[in-house]
């Protein structure tokens, strides 16, 4: 095959779509593409060697796409490697527009896709070009300063309705930026990784933003795919690295994401290249944590575990890459994971957590198949191959399926729906179909035959349908099979029920299914026939004799369901007469089925079925609208089938039928027609739609019902005629194929020769397809011509009369003309070549040819005779002219011509929504019932001919790049004409067909805009209101379309956003109209959120030129065009640079016009802040604002409006960005700055060499000596993790530009901000404006106003503080929340502005600011105390400590001095911690004073400063981490802090007696006694470890250890809000604590730790440990069990605690060990059984007859303790497993039943576990019975039963 084809083509394709080849003119393809491809090559090399970026390189990578979607990659080798090579060139272009960019990418995508078709011998791409892409996109430096609009940035007006649509744009670049990375991935050359790490390990600093950043560059670059040989420069290199940082990490910060991620796919690419074990109890103890489940009665859920949870798809891949190899670990665990889940998907559980469960367990199924498929069926690739020795084995699979079915067959009626399961199910039955498909079944023969729950069924019945193929097809592993497949169906039948609408549909499907799978033949002769037939064969066979039976009674079914569903008995007459949604769907479903029997039948049961539907519709008269339709349906499948058989039973009995009642004339003219001659048209006109050369003996019968009935006078009637003809002419001219049976040729071969069982689930064979077509032949052709020329002549005739004003015409008879020239249109449209006309010239100009490809779709037009499609558009048009000027108010004529406007345009035989409507329910079936583990198109024959059938309608509907002809200009004014029309309808109906026009052909907009524009324009005074309205609405465009005002293009734009902003003086335009005011907004909105910064450079570098050369001369086809002279290329880049200069001019000439429009005095306000709106999307970082703009904006910021002052500051700031002088930066070596050498190994944290980055009180520069001396590093995460190859930092202040300019030195621009902010009355005005209040109680502080200031006083230094300073005194001493923060966001734009002044500058600034901040520090009020936060955290990011040392020793005085009261301390503090946090480790001797400071203050009354302190001691210690390769802090450390504060709690951990929460009056002078001041320690330390439980990295848990005794001894039982705070905060703690992650080595300590507390005296404590336990060994799972000892220890604990002398402790214990029991924690072994039984039969002492009035003894004796605690054993492991019984439940059962009447508390206990028994047990009673012995039934029964009353 291959070789004839490379014949043919002259090269080998790398990969075509097999499809093409089975289409009826296939032989035509080969030479169509290559003349295609020659195109392509031609003109895309052309176009970038002529440097043509627009139009020519974007229009021919389009068409190259849609080549794509043709043909495939029907390219050779050499041609996709140079295609790849020129993309890549042109996406990493650095000035290319954003959306060019994305759709270059796009193709890119496309091309690199199938990555086993290149290998890396092939190809190799640089990753930095990506990388620097990726950086200057998603990490933009000017974005925020609205110097670049993306598609997808927070732009200044949006409404929260739009916020969703951005989110989804965002993503979008985001997405394609990502994923062309992901694609380009394994290309990266060999060395990429090492260069790769040296980039971003500078970056891992975990307490800074970087840390992300670099985590998620290793996530999305590091290369995975490298050869075993090369692994030591590929992951090996940062392997143990990154993995011991994951292990380490203990609370989940948002990068650990990124590495889950990372392993995932290191893990997928590299199976059996990485021993994983022992990181496997690790892996799965987080993924358990992950999931967030629920565990123990009172539990906290920390925030930042449900927002920062792991991604389910690769968890899934992860696991699914573990499993199998030498060790069997991983499966072991996985199986542990789901017996500890499994119970959560009992359907009776519901939470948040389980869509995230459901995820799960759909997805870890399809990774294993799509592994299996990979190790077993894929053909090998360049990829590294799976080493046999990590192969999945048999055992294995059947392992793996065996851990899933038990939580799959719970799922199956979750509340989530079954959809999951189902598809679970598929997958794990393509697997092990014998382990799978049985318990299915045994759910559904059940749910089939109970009437009570429909839920049960449609939940098993989908489950079914996805393992339907597995069951079919047998194999040797489940041969039965198929014996079900009978039951199956007959059973399903009551399913096809009129009353439950969700259960008839999924019958129907059900039934489909199956049937398509299966050839309903008869072959129970075969018994007797042939000798050699298996036993599942024999029962087949004899099976098979049903099948005449099972398709009459469904039959029956359906009558049944049709009878019950006509008109009139579904609704009143007054009602809508059409269908409703519900039953159109049952319509859908109803024929679909019948049409699949039939087609799936033999001839014998066929001709049964016939004769049934044709009794059933010709004896009934059906209403035409809901019943009609469906037996119309029914016997338009049954036709279709088989179609010479069932025409020679309809159409002479329909003919028959409408000639008698047409015999008398009056009939024709009635209003109401006959209802049975209705009937019968609509039986004809659905039962010809069958294969046309079938339906010619009946032609003549046919056109005398055709002359009779299109001219009747009722609607409806003449309708169903021109249904008749449209049906007659589509069946006769479209290519289809006719039959759509499982097996190439039906089934009519005799029995004997043929045994149809043997294909029963049997695929397609792709190769031996054998599609019949139908391809019209001559005949078929003349008769549709005929059939025009019949009917649509005249008709065309007397329209044209009609419009000349010859002929006069009802509304009714032009409407019934109209409808017939439609119907012939979408009858014959395919017989109709396209509409003739002139190009229209110079639209655009372009070096390169932008001609039209036309694809062969099997119609050869007949050119001698007429084109209707011609005739009908003049005829229209005349019509629609006359119309509009004499009788406009005729809608429904105007409706008419709307759409045979639009057919006329687009429609060659098949319209774009059917189309898209076919393919995503063949996607849908396709998944429904493919076989991913085989794979290579194993899909049913019908299936794979409705994908060819597919691909032919692709090739009709292909409209790429159409050429704008004179015809389409005049059809798209008339279009624009009716979109401005008066009737709203019209209009709305007529935009949305000239949107689709607009963006079918090329370049049309430039030639539309300006006629809807005239609508605009003020001058023209003749515009109605509603002509004003639709040109609006044509600009907006609708939401898949072309928006006219927003073309990425300088000419448009130009045109368009002026005269959006004029129109506002326009006569027409009234702001009184609410509807007017919302378009404009919508407009504006509109505009705001799709603009992007449109590119004025369009250079093409020189390098891609060399490819692009390459393209022309290599590999076939060659392309015909020549390579261009030297001439052409010269002439080429000269129009490229006069591009480049024009679209500057255009740039400055649409910013003049819109400030041209401003200034017009007459502009109404809302237009005004229109065009202010469009003037700041003009900011641009590559050009700078022209002076008038600058002046306008500048001017703006004391602007009445609070929307323009709020554009103006955002407008300024960023022209402060682009008039900001570079500062020269010089590489500096981090090892002379230290003095020492660089360290060789990798080590981070605090070292030698990054001393000298740290603030140190003893080397500040204080003087301008020392401050000339020290080297400044701005950025924090610098040399915390390594140094960067070249550290840049900024040059000495000489070789700075200078500063302090005088006004001549300034240019233009500056001068223009520096005259505004000179004047005094500006600054007044200014300041005034921003310090009032904008919304009360909801201001922040404004980043925007801070990104001012800072531009402000780092552009001209120091010049406007003199102005300034009057003002700051004043607004810091004023209260007022807008003042404060007014002055607030100054302070930081100062602090932060002043990084590049003088030393003498900043002491200055300095020496003002200082005094300043003490006074704004002690005014601080609760409504800004934020924003002093805010303030002063801004001002610290990215700089230098020793920089800011002024700020920090002035905030360290004494926060915490009691001055101002509690509420002052607390703020101080705040605004200490959020300067301090931004240094993060560089600052330890500040946090060292700091903490000193703080000590003797722990002990505070205040709880808001306690809460504070608590907050700030988080941060000291937060660089306090134990992550790998790191040095021990020189910051405060947690162990130093533990030993001092145990020392001063010494006297609570000693004494004995409850601690209470001593509340002291605050007043109380003198020393109140130690435990007094330990009690108030202990609330402070509480409130740290609570603070630091969700922001450390890793948790220190030997410390917080020694605490737990003393909180145990705290921490409440019972949950009740009346108490203290102290026990409140102790037992939160204890939760948090609880669910932390443990390292291994931790695991002994906690356990010994709580041991000695369970000895303790308090029975408070000891219940407690309890509960930690539980929620301990739950999210730490797998690592306890990989942890003998420690299991064993745990058991005990529990054990020894069942035996306690408290009730609620042995009750506690009870729940305990059974939670750990369900989640196979501990396991039910004999020893333990055995254990409780012996307990239980301890005796008790008799009971002593007491004298009456003596004391009851209430202390248990030790004898009853032991008793009940065995009793509680028994009942623990009873309610362990609630939702089955195991085979040693019955007899424990009956050893509790023995203890029904001991004393309490006995008693109690046996009844509870009885109770919750019967409640768990009761919905499956009838399976669990079968594991009860008759004996141990009556005895249950009699427990269970409650005793009578009246015995």
């Amino acid at each position: 095959m291959k070789k004839v084809q490379s014949d043919t083509l002259g090269f080998v394709p790398q990969k075509d779509i097999v499809y093409n080849k089975l289409l009826p003119y296939a032989d035509r393809l080969d030479e169509e593409s290559n003349d295609i491809l020659g195109r392509i090559k031609g003109n895309l090399g052309r176009a970038v060697q002529l440097r043509e970026i627009w139009p020519g390189v974007l229009f021919w990578t389009r068409k190259l796409s849609t080549y794509m979607r043709l043909y495939g990659r029907k390219f050779s080798k050499e041609d996709h490697v140079l295609f790849i090579k020129l993309l890549y060139e042109l996406v990493t272009i650095p000035k290319l527009e954003i959306s060019m960019m994305q759709g270059l990418a796009r193709l890119l995508i496309n091309l690199l896709k199938k990555r086993e078709l290149l290998s890396r011998e092939d190809l190799q791409l640089n990753w930095r070009p990506l990388y620097e892409l990726h950086d200057r996109i998603l990490f933009s430096k000017t974005e925020h300063l609205g110097l670049n609009w993306f598609p997808n940035s927070p732009r200044p007006r949006s409404s929260s309705k739009h916020i969703m649509i951005k989110l989804v744009q965002r993503c979008s670049v985001e997405s394609v930026l990502k994923t062309l990375v992901k694609n380009c991935r394994p290309y990266f050359s060999e060395s990429s990784t090492q260069e790769m790490l040296d980039e971003w390990r500078p970056l891992l600093c975990p307490f800074d933003v970087t840390m992300q950043r670099a985590i998620g560059y290793f996530e999305l670059f590091l290369p995975t795919t490298l050869p075993p040989e090369l692994h030591h420069k590929g992951f090996k290199l940062w392997f143990d690295e990154l993995i011991s940082l994951w292990v380490s990490v203990q609370n989940l910060p948002s990068w650990e994401v990124h590495l889950v991620n990372l392993f995932a796919r290191l893990a997928n690419d590299n199976i059996g290249y990485i021993d994983w074990d022992p990181y496997i109890p690790k892996i799965f103890t987080r993924v358990l944590r992950s999931l967030n489940l629920p565990v123990g009665t009172s539990q906290m859920m920390v925030p930042r575990y449900v927002t920062n949870a792991y991604d389910i798809s690769h968890v899934v891949l992860w696991i699914s890459s573990l499993l199998g190899g030498p060790s069997k670990q991983a499966q072991a665990q996985l199986s542990g994971l789901f017996n500890s889940i499994t119970s959560f998907f009992h359907p009776s559980n519901h939470g948040r957590w389980l869509m995230k469960l459901m995820k799960l367990l759909q997805r870890l199924p399809a990774s294993v198949v799509r592994r299996l498929h990979r190790e077993r069926y894929r053909k090998p690739t360049w990829l590294t191959p799976i080493p046999d020795s990590h192969k999945l084995t048999e055992e294995d699979i059947t392992d793996f399926v065996e851990s899933m079915m038990q939580p799959v067959l719970l799922a199956m009626f979750s509340k989530t729906g079954s959809l999951d399961a189902a598809q679970a199910l598929q997958n794990l039955a393509l697997m092990r179909p014998e382990l799978v498909i049985p318990p299915v079944l045994e759910k559904t023969y059940p749910a089939l035959e109970t009437l009570t729950e429909p839920h049960q069924l449609t939940a098993t019945l989908s489950c079914m349908i996805g393992v339907a193929r597995s069951l079919v097809s047998g194999g040797q592993r489940f041969p039965e099979g198929p014996t079900h497949m009978l039951p199956l169906l007959m059973r399903a039948l009551p399913g096809v029920d009129p009353n439950d609408f969700s259960k008839c549909m999924i019958t129907f499907q059900f039934i489909a299914t199956f049937v398509t799978l299966v050839p309903l033949v008869d072959c129970s002769s075969a018994l007797h026939e042939r000798t050699n037939l298996t036993e599942v064969e024999r029962e087949m066979c004899s099976a098979s004799a049903e099948f005449e039976d099972f398709v009459l009674q469904f039959m029956d079914r359906c009558f049944a369901l049709i009878d019950s569903s006509t008109l009139e008995q579904t609704r009143e007459e007054t009602e809508t007469e059409k269908m409703t949604h519900l039953e159109s769907l049952v319509e859908l479903g109803l024929s679909s089925t019948f049409s699949t029997i039939l087609t799936q039948c033999s001839l014998d049961i066929f001709k049964v079925a016939l004769e049934k539907v044709f009794n059933f519709a010709t004896t009934n008269i059906f209403e035409t609208r809901v019943s009609g339709r469906m037996v119309a349906d029914m016997c338009r499948a049954a036709s279709k089938c088989h179609p010479a058989e069932s025409l020679k039973m309809f159409v002479p009995h329909c003919c028959n039928a409408i000639n008698q009642i047409a015999v008398n004339e009056e009939v024709l003219n009635e209003e109401e027609l006959d209802k049975e001659l209705m009937w019968n048209l609509q039986l004809l006109s659905e039962v010809t739609r069958v294969d046309g050369d079938k339906i010619l003996p009946y032609r003549s019968d046919l056109v005398q019902i055709l002359q009779l009935t299109l001219h009747l006078k009722c609607k409806q009637g003449y309708t169903l005629a021109c249904n008749l003809l449209h049906h007659l002419l589509r069946s006769s001219v479209l290519i289809y194929p006719t039959e759509y049976c499982s097996m190439p040729g039906g089934f009519h071969q005799p029995i004997s020769d043929y045994l149809p069982i043997k294909d029963w689930g049997r695929p397609g064979d792709l190769w031996n397809l054998d599609i019949r077509w139908h391809v019209p032949s001559v005949e078929e052709t003349s008769f549709a011509f005929y059939l025009l020329d019949l009917i649509l002549q005249p008709e065309l005739k007397r329209l044209q009369r009609f419009a000349q004003g010859e002929e006069d015409m009802s509304r009714d008879d032009v409407l019934q003309s109209l409808t017939i020239v439609q119907h012939c249109l979408l009858g014959a449209g395919g017989l109709m070549p396209p509409l003739k006309g002139e190009p229209i010239p110079e639209l655009v100009h372009s070096m390169v040819s932008l001609d039209e490809t036309t694809l062969y779709t099997g119609i050869e037009y007949d050119e001698s005779r007429e084109n209707y499609r011609d005739a009908i558009c003049s005829v229209m048009r005349q019509l629609l002219h006359y119309i509009l000027e004499h009788s406009e108010d005729d809608t429904k004529s105007l409706f008419s011509i709307i759409k045979i406007i639009s057919d006329l345009l687009h429609f060659k035989g098949s319209h774009k929504h059917e189309f898209d409507s076919r393919w995503k329910s063949f996607n849908l079936v396709k998944k429904s019932m493919e076989n991913r583990l085989h794979g290579r198109k194993q899909h049913i024959r019908a299936l794979l001919i409705d994908r060819v059938m597919l691909q032919h309608e692709l090739r009709k509907l292909t409209v790429e790049g159409c050429q704008y002809r004179s015809i389409h200009q005049e059809l798209m004014r008339d279009l624009l004409r009716l979109s401005t029309s008066t009737y709203s309808q019209v209009r709305s109906r007529a935009q949305n067909v000239l949107f689709t026009a607009l963006g079918t052909y090329n370049f049309c907009c430039r030639d539309q805009i300006p006629h809807v524009l005239e609508f605009l324009n003020p001058d023209n005074s003749s515009v109605t209101q509603q002509q004003f309205k639709g040109a609006l609405y044509c600009l907006l465009g609708n939401h898949s379309g072309v928006c006219l005002a927003n073309l990425h293009d300088w000419d448009c734009i130009a045109l368009t956003w002026p005269a959006v902003v004029r129109s506002g003086l326009s006569s027409a335009m009234s702001l009184e109209k609410p509807s007017i005011v919302r378009l404009f907004d919508d407009l504006a909105d509109k505009i705001h959120r799709q603009y992007e910064t449109i590119g004025i450079d369009f250079a093409i570098p020189a390098e891609s030129c060399a490819v692009a050369k390459q393209l022309m001369i290599t590999g076939n086809p060659l392309p015909k065009d020549p390579v261009p002279s030297e001439e052409e290329a010269a002439e080429g880049l000269k129009r490229q640079e006069l591009k480049n200069s024009e679209s500057v001019e255009k740039y400055k000439q649409l910013i003049g016009d819109l400030l041209d429009c401003i200034n017009n005095r007459n502009m109404p306000w809302k237009f005004e802040h229109i065009a202010i709106g469009f003037l700041s999307l003009l900011l641009r970082d590559d050009h700078q604002l022209p002076p008038p703009a600058i002046t306008f904006f500048v001017k703006s910021l004391n602007h009445d409006s609070l929307y323009v002052r709020k554009v103006a500051i955002s407008a300024v700031a960023g022209i402060m960005k682009q008039i900001k002088r570079p500062h020269k930066k010089v590489p500096a070596s981090p090892s002379e700055l230290c003095g020492g050498k660089e360290l060789s190994d990798m080590v981070a944290g605090d070292r030698q060499d990054n001393q000298w980055l740290q603030y140190n009180n003893s080397s500040l520069p204080r003087s301008q000596k020392d401050w000339d001396g020290c080297v400044f590093v701005e950025k924090t995460h610098w040399g915390y993790y390594s140094w960067p190859r070249k550290l840049l930092i900024y040059a000495p202040l000489e070789e700075q530009p200078k500063q302090n300019l005088t006004r001549e030195e300034m240019t233009e621009r500056e001068q223009i901000i520096f005259d505004h902010f000179s004047d005094p009355v500006f600054i007044n005005q200014f300041i005034e404006f921003l310090s009032l209040e904008d919304r009360k109680g909801k201001d922040k502080f404004s980043p925007r106003r801070f990104c001012l200031f800072k531009g402000l006083f780092r552009n001209f230094s120091d010049a406007f503080l003199p102005l300034l300073r009057p003002h700051m005194e004043r607004l810091v001493a004023d209260t007022h929340e807008s003042k404060q923060r007014c002055v607030a966001e100054i302070i930081s734009g100062l602090i932060r502005g002043c990084k590049h002044w003088s030393f003498s500058k900043v002491e200055s600034l300095w020496e003002l600011l200082c005094p300043m901040l003490r006074i704004a520090l002690s005014n601080i009020t609760i409504e800004t105390y934020a924003d002093w936060g805010t303030c002063i955290a801004t001002a610290c990011e990215s700089r230098d400590p020793r920089k800011l040392h002024w700020l920090f020793e002035m905030l360290m005085e004494s926060p915490v001095n009691g001055e101002g009261g509690s509420f002052v301390d607390a703020c101080r503090l705040y605004v200490l911690q959020g300067g301090l946090a931004q240094q993060e480790w560089r600052v330890p001797e500040l946090l060292h004073r700091l903490l000193q400071y703080l000590e003797p203050k722990l002990t505070q009354v205040y709880k808001n400063v306690r809460e504070r302190i608590g907050s700030v001691l988080t941060y000291i210690f937060m660089i306090d981490v134990n992550l790998p390769y790191t040095q021990p802090t020189t910051s405060p450390r947690i162990t130093d802090f533990t030993e001092r504060i145990l020392l001063q709690l010494k006297p609570l951990t000693e004494g004995d007696e409850e601690i209470q929460n001593h509340v002291i009056e605050e007043n109380e002078v003198g020393e109140q006694d130690e435990r007094t001041q330990a009690i108030k320690l202990l609330k402070t330390v509480l409130k740290w470890l609570i603070a630091s439980a969700g922001r450390s990295f890793s948790t220190a848990v030997p410390e917080q250890l020694r605490l737990l005794p003393l909180l145990f001894k705290i921490a409440p039982v019972e949950n009740d809000d009346s108490y203290d705070e102290l026990k409140r905060d102790a037992k939160t703690c204890l939760s948090l604590m609880s669910q932390g992650l443990l390292y291994p080595e931790q695991i002994p300590m906690v356990l010994s730790a709580l041991q000695e507390i369970a000895g303790s005296s308090s029975w408070h404590a000891r219940y407690t440990v309890l509960t930690y336990l539980q929620i301990m060994v739950f999210y730490n799972l797998f690592t306890f069990m990989s942890n003998q000892k420690a299991v064993n220890n745990v058991r005990a604990l529990v054990i020894q605690l069942l035996e306690d002398e408290q009730l609620e402790v042995r009750e506690m214990a009870a729940t305990t060990l059974s939670g750990f029991l369900q989640c196979n924690f501990l396991s039910m072994d004999t020893p333990m059984q055995a254990h409780f039984e012996a307990l239980c039969k301890t005796r008790l002492p008799k009971k002593r007859k007491r004298e009456l009035g003596t004391i009851v003894d209430t202390i248990p004796s030790a004898d009853l303790v032991r008793r009940h605690a065995g009793v509680l054993g028994l009942s623990a492991c009873i309610l362990s497993s609630p939702y089955d019984v195991p085979t040693w439940m019955p007899q424990l059962l009956m050893d509790l039943s023995a203890h029904l009447n001991d004393t309490q508390p006995i008693e109690m206990t046996v009844k509870k576990t009885l109770s919750n028994f019967r409640r768990t047990h009761h919905d499956n009673w009838q399976q669990h019975k079968q594991q009860f012995t008759d004996d141990q039934l009556l005895v249950l029964t009699d427990l269970l039963v409650s005793p009578c009353y009246y015995a």
